[in-house]
């Protein structure tokens, strides 16, 4: 084996190392999650809710178009977490499980008021139903974030609220939550191959909007 051949492969094997010891910690984070869960742990629950409040929030804002239907909703979801916290079991990320059970009681809420499926969210609203501002501030920049100022991002946003509602949420857990492909499947209960077309049409109807304000997508996959 050549010098520059031994160089690559050790190089290979160190990144395979760390990224299976990356993947280890994660799955110990998760396992410790799911075990504090199930102790009924408040001060994990604190916890939780200050590292994924804004992305739950976010969530929630895009899915319902909604300030006020999001901010009952937030407070309805966490009930459920500390309720069914025994349920999550740490084989999936916590952030899956949690955007899992905040896309049921959206559901649920609608079919309360009549709506069947998460289709229908949008198609007795109005545009006055929608805030006026989806800033929620985190601190961590995302891919649909580096847009040069906040009249832009205010753009983004109302680009993403003119697709319909099953398009706009996998571009929201794609590219703001950056979910894989495979976990927004088990989040919206759907067929690996669903997700990709909704995925790629969400793109197409997406795009020409946000490349007016000089943002470009990042491949999907």
């Amino acid at each position: 084996m050549t010098f520059a051949a031994a160089k690559s492969f050790l190089v290979s094997g160190g990144a395979s190392s760390m990224a299976a010891a990356v993947d280890e910690e994660a799955r110990q984070q998760n396992l410790a999650v799911a075990q504090g869960l199930k102790r009924q742990d408040a001060g994990l629950l604190d916890q939780l809710i200050v590292k994924y409040q804004h992305r739950l929030m976010r969530y929630l804002l895009y899915l319902t178009g909604n300030r006020e239907q999001a901010e009952d909703l937030f407070q309805d979801v966490w009930m459920r977490v500390m309720v069914r916290g025994g349920q999550f079991n740490g084989q999936a990320k916590f952030e899956t499980w949690l955007f899992t059970i905040a896309r049921n009681m959206v559901i649920d809420l609608r079919r309360k008021r009549t709506a069947s499926s998460l289709d229908e969210l949008f198609e007795s609203g109005s545009d006055d139903d929608r805030p006026m501002s989806f800033e929620v501030a985190d601190g961590e920049p995302t891919p649909f974030d580096c847009v040069s100022n906040f009249e832009d991002r205010e753009k983004i946003a109302t680009a993403l609220l003119d697709l319909d509602t099953l398009h706009r949420e996998v571009l929201v857990l794609r590219f703001y939550e950056e979910l894989s492909l495979e976990e927004i499947a088990k989040v919206t209960k759907s067929h690996l191959s669903t997700v990709k077309s909704r995925l790629y049409r969400g793109m197409a109807m997406i795009r020409p909007k946000l490349e007016r304000v000089g943002l470009r997508l990042r491949e999907a996959v």
